[in-house]
């Protein structure tokens, strides 16, 4: 039997998170507090948030694991990895703005100005908007080289969503310092490649 393919085994697994949160909500509409406990809205929004910052930092590294693997179906399945990671990002937001704000526009001003992990939240969803909306071929010829220029907003993007996450957390900063350090680790990566990229480039001049 033939193995299944990358892209549909990530969107099943990048999924799987959403299932077990609708799962989640199932039992608790059926029996409060039982499924998202007895906060749920809070629940809700730090589990989309948690995994917000987790897929980000996947799409991420889709480019590290082409090269560390060789293997180029990475690069094939990083479009659909960057917008599982936006889905989430919004579902983070819609909910906060949903259970916090009740949909108020003027608290989400107040918040935007009084509240600087939510500015920073904020950041890194607008970084990440226009990628989302450039992210298909017709985009990538339109741009040509500065598509590139563009999407290099995911490394603001990532900075901004981990600071929020800092600014935001008040105890267990484990799982924290672990996302820092794999940002650190994927960006000294990208950059040791440039810098071996460039001095190539300047050999064979």
């Amino acid at each position: 039997m033939k193995a299944m393919p990358l892209k549909p085994l990530l969107a099943l697994a990048l999924s799987a998170p959403l299932l077990w949160l609708a799962w989640l909500i199932v039992v608790d509409v059926q029996s409060p507090g039982a499924g998202l406990g007895p906060d749920a809205g809070e629940t809700l929004v730090h589990y989309l948030g948690e995994w917000s910052i987790r897929c980000l930092l996947f799409a991420f590294a889709i480019s590290p694991f082409r090269h560390w693997t060789g293997m180029s179906v990475w690069i094939r399945s990083r479009r659909m990895v960057g917008l599982f990671a936006f889905a989430y990002v919004c579902l983070h937001i819609l909910s906060y703005v949903a259970w916090y704000l009740g949909f108020q526009l003027s608290a989400l001003l107040e918040d935007l100005v009084e509240r600087p992990y939510i500015t920073m939240g904020m950041l890194a969803f607008v970084c990440l908007l226009p990628m989302a909306v450039t992210s298909t071929h017709a985009w990538r010829r339109r741009l040509r080289h500065n598509w590139q220029r563009l999407h290099r907003l995911i490394y603001l993007a990532l900075a901004a969503g981990l600071i929020h996450l800092w600014w935001l957390t008040r105890d267990g900063f484990a799982e924290l310092v672990i996302y820092t350090l794999c940002f650190g680790v994927l960006c000294a990566d990208r950059f040791w490649r440039r810098r071996q990229t460039m001095a190539a480039q300047a050999t064979n001049a």
